[in-house]
């Protein structure tokens, strides 16, 4: 399992949350956790696109944080790259920052220091 950001921009019409209710079942079907979706609005594309038989200069962005197996990716962007609603998708790896602490260092208890300068 892996943390991953889906970003996709589709045709602003009306049937907005229905493209976005499909790609979130479609990736749940495929065994991905969907943590977060953002919507980042509408804006122009950063080229024109042709995508089934049209050109499009302006897009609704998503974005969507996801939590799965590697083997999804494939899957979905074939499954996606069918959808006439779809303009464009990509899936970023979101890698997971660990924290480690250091056994090296000793705490220090900054109230006896307090106290000993005080003295």
């Amino acid at each position: 399992m892996y943390i991953s950001h889906f970003l996709f921009f589709f045709l602003l019409k009306p049937d907005t949350a229905a493209v976005l209710k499909r790609t979130v079942e479609a990736l749940m079907e495929r065994g991905a956790i969907v943590r977060n979706l953002e919507n980042l609005g509408e804006r122009s594309l950063p080229y024109k696109i042709s995508k089934h038989k049209e050109r499009h200069r302006r897009g609704g962005y998503f974005l969507i944080d996801l939590e799965g197996p590697p083997s999804i990716v494939s899957t979905m962007m074939d499954h996606l790259g069918r959808d006439i609603d779809v303009i464009r998708r990509a899936f970023i790896k979101h890698p997971v920052s660990k924290t480690e602490e250091c056994s090296g260092i000793i705490p220090v208890n900054y109230e006896d220091k307090l106290i000993a300068k005080k003295k």
